[in-house]
């Protein structure tokens, strides 16, 4: 079976790189629409400019970046908060934050009950 091609809102991969910002903001949703009228932020610009430097992998604490065309293929390290996390940049993320793509939460796991923790526990002898 063949692999069906990427498409976003009707257009190819290589269609939204050729289009301008304006052009892609039409496209986009109204929070992203309204974010990148708006204009990029200075950490923003500074994402954008390492993109185009051409480096294989980019570290960055900007969750709030909206991805673009320009981004596909990349990988990028995005901060949890706590570490840089790894995420290739693939065509069904445009349009979505790079934070989306990153956790900061930690799933809880917990061990037994401690000594006392139960009535049970409590009669035990403590070594």
């Amino acid at each position: 079976m063949a692999k069906k091609e990427f498409t976003y809102k009707g257009k190819t991969t290589e269609e939204l790189k050729k289009m301008s910002m304006s052009e892609l903001s039409q496209l986009l949703t109204s929070r992203e629409r309204r974010s990148l009228k708006r204009g990029f932020t200075d950490q923003q610009k500074i994402l954008l400019k390492k993109l185009k430097s051409g480096k294989k992998i980019i570290k960055t604490h900007c969750r709030d970046a909206i991805i673009v065309p320009e981004m596909t293929g990349i990988m990028i390290k995005i901060y949890s908060g706590r570490e840089f996390v790894q995420v290739l940049i693939e065509p069904d993320m445009i349009g979505h934050r790079l934070g989306e793509f990153v956790s900061t939460r930690k799933k809880v796991q917990h061990s037994a009950p401690g000594i006392g923790a139960t009535r049970s526990s409590a009669s035990l002898s403590v070594k």
